[in-house]
């Protein structure tokens, strides 16, 4: 009888060991298997972050095919500071979702303003930026209150807070028509060859847009609350969320939005635009 009971005590334990050797193994390989995971980043030597590449300031190719922009500066330092070389993803605001979610990127640094809908299918990191939605429209012709859109087309940007805000409340205003761009360039151009009364977007950059073309004015600064934008990850991937989290603050006490507004903002802003106006202190 006691050979018995030692006997099932021996299976017991031997049973007790495999389980937990198979879930720390089945752990493992899960963790593994998250390929934008800081040791997965790491292992392979680059991070992958989504960028603009039409967008000026923040993230746009220049005359020498080089990467450059305010998001940019920023991503080359997450990836400096991870260890790592940088591999920029370009997209489009209507495609930035989807590239998380499809594994194209790790992380995105595309102008991303934090929406309670977008919080449902990503994961945002601590604010780096604040805007507003603002509208551009002719000086010739200027709208400087949302009740002149009334029987007016607006001309916005296929997945944007603007979109949002504009296609909620068409009928409310009253606007005629929304026209919807894929990107940046094709929306502006639109707006260049009057296909509509004026076009919607984030604030901080129509200001920089205006200083180019002098044409036009933005009549209505801030439309809807101030939103705040923030890098993304895929949801569910706390890994690099808390790595991210952790250098947002830490680049926020070494004065890198400062410097990185100064270098790449303030010269499209001109005095319009305050330093103040974009940062968010993040050093908690």
């Amino acid at each position: 009888m006691k050979k018995i009971q030692k006997l099932i005590v021996g299976l017991l334990t031997v049973l007790s060991i495999f389980s937990l050797v198979s879930f720390a193994g089945l752990s493992s390989a899960k963790a593994d298997s998250n390929q934008s995971s800081v040791s997965a980043i790491k292992k392979r030597g680059y991070i992958r972050i989504a960028v603009f590449g039409d967008l000026q300031p923040y993230g746009w190719v220049n005359k020498d095919g080089k990467r450059v922009g305010y998001d940019v500066r920023l991503a080359r330092q997450i990836a400096k500071d991870l260890g790592v070389k940088v591999k920029f993803v370009q997209v489009n605001a209507n495609n930035r979702v989807d590239t998380l979610n499809s594994n194209k990127a790790d992380l995105v640094l595309a102008n991303f303003t934090v929406t309670d809908e977008r919080k449902q299918v990503v994961d945002f990191a601590k604010p780096y930026m604040k805007v507003s939605i603002g509208v551009v429209s002719l000086k010739s012709d200027p709208i400087t209150k949302v009740s002149q859109l009334k029987n007016k087309s607006i001309i916005i940007n296929k997945g944007t807070t603007a979109e949002n805000y504009f296609v909620s409340n068409q009928s409310k205003l009253g606007i005629k028509s929304i026209l919807k761009f894929d990107t940046k360039t094709q929306q502006f151009n639109a707006l260049k060859n009057k296909r509509a009364n004026a076009l919607a977007d984030d604030n901080s950059y129509l200001y920089a847009w205006v200083k180019k073309n002098p044409k036009y004015t933005v009549g209505i600064k801030t439309l809807g609350p101030s939103q705040d934008i923030s890098p993304a990850v895929k949801k569910g991937n706390k890994s690099l969320l808390n790595w991210t989290n952790k250098e947002i603050t830490k680049l926020n006490k070494d004065g890198f939005f400062k410097t990185d507004f100064n270098k790449e903002l303030k010269p499209y802003f001109g005095s319009e635009v305050k330093a103040s106006d974009i940062i968010i202190n993040n050093d908690k």
